[in-house]
């Protein structure tokens, strides 16, 4: 087949990251896939097989956008489109039934969008219920990354929840070619007898404010403790302060984005979530695969999909630093089970993810 696949840009978030591995898996099984790209930038660009071209559709935001994807689809007439995040997701449905052409459109949201900061504002979901409910109907298949994407593009698309598809995302790598990291920009944490990460941007909904107030708590009592945020965002300097307030300067190490998280993890004891809400949670089972105990708050949706209602690793109430702290300090002590974790990991291979993508995609 000839594959497109539909996306703001290639910066290094997780839904970027997903669909250039689902891109690398395509073209090894033989089809051929382009980058269509509202605007052509992101740290992700170096890693797009040189195979795979880029489209750069000049699109600085979405009411650009509509007519230069129309011209993309009837100039490039590919078998498939694959579009993600809403409202790419809407734009891209439109496009192919304005521009004619025969091409079989896949649309995938990737969050809880009623959740989203776009629904925060004075309309709320208004405008996603208006624009998912005059185009989803018209998508040959939609996808939802767990259950509850799954339900809540249901409910605010006005579909049957057994309409979604769910296909969780292809996280795990499948072999492990990274080695433990020696970077010395993170010396005091590869130093310290017990190592904490997380790994996510810093913004509001990561709630990286009660990780910290919850490991100021644990380290009263384990001197040995040290924690990593990996990651780059708005939050960075209200984070900073904290991490001064909190008197955890030594404790904690925040070196900003990294491209490969996997040495990090190798390196570390013990992987912490503490968003209030996700759509899967990747880096749960990046962290799994490496091996890595999990701590996850319960937030919707994904981390207790992931660890299997808790079967794989704790589940904290959302934004309690308490029950944060003491599971911290329980799974530090707990034996852990690296192959038990990598066996669960193996569940969200790319190989079974890209199989039901294909699927949906001829």
């Amino acid at each position: 087949m000839k594959i497109s696949i539909l996306l703001p840009d290639l910066r290094g978030g997780g839904a970027e990251r997903l669909h250039l591995v689902l891109a690398r898996e395509f073209v090894s099984r033989g089809h051929q896939v382009d980058f269509a790209l509202m605007r052509n930038t992101g740290e992700l660009l170096d890693e797009v097989l040189p195979e795979t071209r880029i489209h750069d559709l000049k699109a600085p935001c979405f009411r650009n956008l509509l007519f230069p994807l129309m011209r993309f689809l009837k100039n490039e007439r590919p078998d498939a489109l694959l579009a993600a995040m809403w409202p790419l997701t809407s734009f891209a449905i439109w496009a192919v039934k304005l521009s004619g052409v025969p091409t079989r459109v896949v649309v995938s949201d990737h969050s809880i969008l009623s959740l989203s900061p776009s629904a925060k504002g004075r309309l709320g979901t208004f405008p996603m219920q208006l624009t998912m409910r005059s185009s989803y109907r018209w998508a040959d298949e939609i996808v939802g990354v767990s259950k509850g994407v799954a339900q809540d593009i249901a409910r605010l698309a006005r579909l049957d929840a057994e309409e979604i598809n769910i296909i969780y995302n292809p996280a795990a790598r499948g072999e492990l070619t990274s080695e433990p990291t020696t970077d010395s920009g993170v010396s005091n944490w590869l130093n310290a007898t017990q190592r904490l990460i997380t790994v996510g941007k810093l913004k509001a909904v990561k709630d990286h404010v009660t990780l910290l107030n919850a490991f100021a708590r644990i380290v009263v009592e384990n001197d040995q403790a040290s924690l990593l945020i990996l990651g780059d965002g708005a939050m960075r300097s209200v984070l900073e302060q904290q991490v001064g307030e909190l008197a955890l300067v030594d404790r904690v190490s925040m070196p900003g984005y990294v491209q490969d998280p996997y040495p990090y993890y190798l390196a570390a004891d013990l992987f912490v979530l503490t968003s209030e809400y996700e759509g899967f949670g990747n880096v749960i089972v990046e962290a799994m695969e490496c091996g890595l105990p999990v701590i996850a708050t319960d937030c919707p949706s994904g981390p207790r999909e992931i660890l299997d209602d808790g079967e794989y690793g704790k589940l904290v109430p959302v934004g309690d630093v308490n029950a944060l702290a003491a599971a911290m300090l329980a799974s530090l002590e707990d034996e852990p089970n690296p192959q038990r974790q990598k066996d669960r990991a193996a569940d969200f291979s790319i190989e079974k993810a890209a199989v039901r993508y294909l699927q949906l995609l001829a």
